[in-house]
């Protein structure tokens, strides 16, 4: 099986929470050399075809569900249409799935949530 491509392994950073690797090798792009996104990038290039397959799987998925976020956006502005009445908790509830899925595929990778899936509580950076 072909390995992941620059793009898959950008969506698969994003969607694990890790800001964007970048292409220079400048000394500002030191966090590339943190345990948690060299254990990322390790795992990215060295997965066997049986976990590439389910990596693109949840690729797919994560790439719908994000996508279906700002789409229930669209109804925001009904309460109610004849008997149908929209899901005030609509944007709220697909983030939620969003993030779910994006944890998991961390934890398919064996790699922490990174800082964009950290909890909204208090977050300390050393």
């Amino acid at each position: 099986m072909n390995p992941l491509t620059d793009a898959e392994k950008t969506d698969i950073r994003r969607f694990c929470g890790y800001p964007a690797y970048g292409a220079a090798a400048v000394s500002l792009q030191s966090w590339r050399f943190y345990q948690a996104y060299g254990l990322l990038e390790f795992r990215m290039t060295n997965l066997s075809d049986s976990e590439l397959a389910i990596a693109r799987r949840y690729l797919g998925s994560l790439t719908v569900l994000e996508f279906a976020v700002p789409r229930s956006g669209e109804n925001l502005d009904t309460d109610q249409a004849a008997v149908w009445t929209r899901n005030a908790n609509e944007p709220r509830d697909r983030l939620q799935l969003f993030t779910e899925w994006c944890r998991r595929l961390c934890g398919f990778l064996g790699v922490p949530p990174g800082p964009a899936l950290a909890d909204n509580g208090l977050v300390l950076v050393v």
